[in-house]
């Protein structure tokens, strides 16, 4: 935690213990029959037994809050003045914990004009199961041109801890790709410092080297990847993306590549492995990543057309293919989960849980920039039954993409615009043992405002189970050093 960050929260800290202290006490309520105006909205939602406060605030003119949160004979009451609820941090935590797999009722009572309101109570689910309990993003103006000031930060939702791990300004003002665990280690995970001079940074234990794995032949360096179980390999796409504005006000941003394939690089000899069903000249392939078993690569593929012209028609389908990770032998068939020709939409960033079980993907109209897609909606499928759940539960009319899971395959982190169609920010939507999906809830802040005045994209959230062992100012070192080759 910054010295900043330690000042602002000592200051929340005591406003709103001043605030506490001299707030208004309910009196002669009138019950109305609604649910509060609660933003974000946090009704009825399941939450892990170790997520920090769900701070929230009242939209309208209300001049004072009172809620009271019990389950059982566990109580805890927050009164304060203005529209904005903070909760006491060891409280909520105790309470949590004396609540697993119970759910709380929560009771609020606001005073507006002169009159106390007494409103619907709703409810937190609260599991057992537990959300791994780091965070990374990218944080980036919306419109994903504009990329000064960008930055790759590490978030603790048991708390409201955050720090950079990598930043504009250190790296030399360059673009940066998003963080990805192995396994949702910290031990091992990687970035891309996309230009001149950049290249992977792999952080195995702490120690970052700076890979240089793009070879001749190949479109690019490394755009989209996933580590192996073992992490000996990693599967990447090469991409040369093109970004470009709609003429019609309904669209603004449209991305796509002129060129895609997918690589498996090998970390051990520093050599690269291609297959021709993974760069077919005709075809573009694209968000490759491992079975949790390594025993598949997963990856999205789409034949040519003319683009811009046909952008339309660009739709990508979800394939798989043999490895063998003993050898590092790519296989000779590939299966079609889901096939863009029949079903209609593109499907991108197919994810799967780390116990096997389902696979989470986007699907839009067409290309593979589902941010900008309002349309744009995850799906699961049961790989045991085949089956397909369209997660009407969790998606909204806006984006939801850019999915990952919690190692116990419980929880499922994604990048949603739901409330403005601008902002992408990071909700968490339980996943039962059954495969059922429930209402997502938007990451916690400590200010209730946050959201209100945050203007920057939470992109492509990446849960990991441990702190990262290493910061910005490494992460510059390793950029400013030499490069390891592939071949």
């Amino acid at each position: 935690m910054t010295f900043k960050t330690i000042i602002y929260a000592a200051l929340l800290t005591v406003a709103v213990s001043l605030v506490s202290a001299c707030a208004p006490t309910p009196s002669n309520p009138v019950t109305v029959d609604e649910y509060p105006p609660v933003y974000p909205d946090y009704t009825d939602v399941w939450i892990p037994c170790n997520i920090a406060p769900l701070n929230f605030l009242l939209r309208g003119d209300f001049e004072a809050v009172e809620v009271r949160v019990t389950c059982g004979s566990h109580e805890m009451t927050v009164c304060q003045r203005g529209c904005g609820v903070c909760f006491d941090e060891e409280e909520w935590k105790s309470l949590l914990q004396a609540s697993k797999d119970k759910t709380l009722h929560v009771a609020v009572t606001a005073l507006q004009g002169g009159q106390w309101k007494a409103y619907r109570p709703f409810s937190w689910h609260v599991t057992a199961d537990t959300v791994d309990p780091y965070l990374t993003y990218r944080l980036i103006e919306p419109d994903y041109e504009i990329y000064q000031n960008l930055a790759l930060k590490e978030r603790c939702v048991e708390n409201y801890d955050e720090r950079s791990i990598s930043d504009y300004g250190l790296v030399g003002n360059r673009c940066m790709n998003c963080h990805t665990y192995a396994g949702q280690s910290p031990r091992l995970s990687a970035l891309y410092v996309r230009g001149d001079g950049g290249g992977m940074i792999l952080n195995r234990d702490g120690q970052l080297t700076k890979l240089n794995v793009k070879t001749e032949g190949m479109a690019s360096g490394s755009v989209y990847f996933g580590f192996s179980p073992s992490g000996r390999y990693i599967t990447f796409s090469t991409n040369v993306i093109i970004p470009a504005f709609h003429a019609q006000p309904s669209k603004r941003l449209e991305v796509f590549d002129r060129v895609s394939d997918v690589y498996v690089a090998d970390m051990e000899t520093n050599t690269m492995i291609h297959s021709p069903l993974l760069s077919d000249t005709a075809c573009f392939e694209t968000f490759s990543t491992f079975s949790p078993d390594g025993r598949y690569i997963y990856f999205c593929t789409a034949p040519q057309v003319q683009l811009p012209q046909q952008l339309e028609e660009m739709k990508y389908s979800l394939c798989r293919i043999g490895f063998d990770e003993k050898t590092g032998a790519i296989g000779s068939t590939v299966d079609t989960l889901y096939n863009a020709r029949i079903e209609g939409q593109s499907v991108c960033h197919p994810r799967i849980s780390p116990d096997g079980r389902f696979l989470v993907y986007s699907v839009a109209d067409y290309g593979t920039f589902p941010i900008w897609h309002p349309e744009a909606d995850l799906q699961m499928m049961d790989l045991q039954t085949g089956k397909t759940d369209r997660m009407e539960h969790v998606n909204s009319r806006k984006s939801d993409t850019y999915h990952s899971w919690s190692s116990n395959s419980r929880w499922l982190v994604f990048a949603s615009k739901r409330d403005d169609g601008l902002y992408g920010k990071p909700y968490f939507t339980y996943i039962d043992r059954q495969g059922r999906a429930h209402k997502p809830f938007v990451l916690p802040q400590r200010d209730p405002l946050f959201y209100d005045h945050h203007l920057k994209s939470f992109n492509a959230p990446e849960l990991g189970s441990g702190r990262l062992p290493f910061d910005a100012i490494d992460v510059k070192r390793a950029v400013d050093g030499p490069a390891v080759d592939f071949r």
